[in-house]
């Protein structure tokens, strides 16, 4: 019996993107949600998996994206919460604005697709224990806002260089994607510790010990500069996950199913260069690979099977609020 992984998609928009780099633009919402939703239901169709979205509470609150998204429902993928706003500084709100967001975004989202979210990841990794106990007061099963990886700041230091941001701007995403010393957290599910309750935490995995990314964005990223290396890099990742029995869930994103051409807007980020034949013929290569390693399931049903392991570790949350 093949080892369990989980599968999610953050369905960030393309207004969400611009507005994260500073572009005016994102408030007419631009949206390129009815083209890429229908292009990944159909890999994921043709694959014969099921994963879990990660919707925005801002697009479900918009009638022009009711109908992609309720597709996403009835094609019997889980859906969960991705803030409403999608600001990755969540963690700098006050515990009022917090509930605020996730209850809004969780009602818009149960609106908009028939299905209430019990899953949390928050934009950008964000994460607080404010945000911790919020989603368990309100029931929710898990989250899965942590990224253990020591790259974060670099990661920032790329998006500030082709950022249009005021210093007032940059000041309040000083903490995107994180620091060093979020490598040191888990790659294995584990449970926040909130003193009369616990919260479920699946880390979105990366390469064992060496701690740097491996969801689909970085290997196509890899893949527009040593194209042969980009998939025995994820073989060699998730074989190494296998081996030291770490059961992994990983990440796509909408840009990983759209190139330049389609949209625009986005094309300076990475990977969009890649004409999209071939970006979604790498991609459906390494989720094949996946699929053929572990058995993939969304992250609710891994989260549950965390909840059936008695002793599972219980961490208490360290960071700020």
């Amino acid at each position: 019996m093949k080892p369990l992984g989980s599968l999610s998609l953050d369905l960030d928009n393309e207004w969400a993107y611009i507005k994260t780099h500073g572009d005016p633009a994102w408030e007419s919402f631009p949206s390129y949600l009815d083209l890429v939703v229908p292009r990944f239901l159909e890999v994921l169709d043709r694959l014969g998996l099921r994963i879990t979205v990660f919707v925005v509470g801002q697009d479900a609150a918009l009638e022009k994206n009711r109908t992609a998204l309720r597709s996403i429902a009835a094609a019997g993928h889980e859906i969960g919460n991705h803030s409403f706003h999608h600001e990755p500084w969540l963690q700098n709100y006050s515990n009022e604005q917090i509930e605020a967001e996730i209850v809004s975004a969780g009602d818009a989202i149960a609106d908009a697709t028939g299905e209430r979210p019990r899953g949390f990841r928050g934009p950008g990794f964000s994460l607080s224990r404010s945000t911790l106990e919020t989603l368990a007061k309100h029931d929710y099963r898990y989250d899965c806002s942590t990224f253990p990886t020591y790259i974060g700041p670099l990661a920032r230091a790329y998006y500030f260089m082709t950022a249009k941001l005021s210093p007032e701007e940059r000041a309040k995403r000083k903490a995107l994607f994180g620091s060093i010393s979020d490598g040191l957290r888990p790659l294995r599910t584990y449970r926040w510790d909130l003193g009369d309750r616990s919260l479920v935490e699946v880390p979105v995995t990366t390469f064992p010990i060496l701690k740097i990314p491996i969801h689909f964005s970085y290997v196509l990223y890899i893949a527009t500069l040593l194209p042969p290396l980009a998939l025995p890099y994820f073989r060699c990742a998730l074989l190494a996950c296998r081996a030291l029995r770490i059961s992994p869930s990983l990440l796509l994103h909408p840009l990983d199913f759209l190139d330049g051409d389609d949209v625009s807007s986005l094309a300076f980020f990475p990977a969009m260069k890649m004409p999209k034949e071939r970006k979604l013929a790498v991609l459906v290569r390494a989720l094949e690979i996946y699929r053929d390693l572990f058995a993939i399931v969304p992250v609710g049903e891994h989260a549950s099977a965390v909840e059936r392991v008695e002793g599972a570790r219980r961490i208490v949350p360290q960071f700020g609020t």
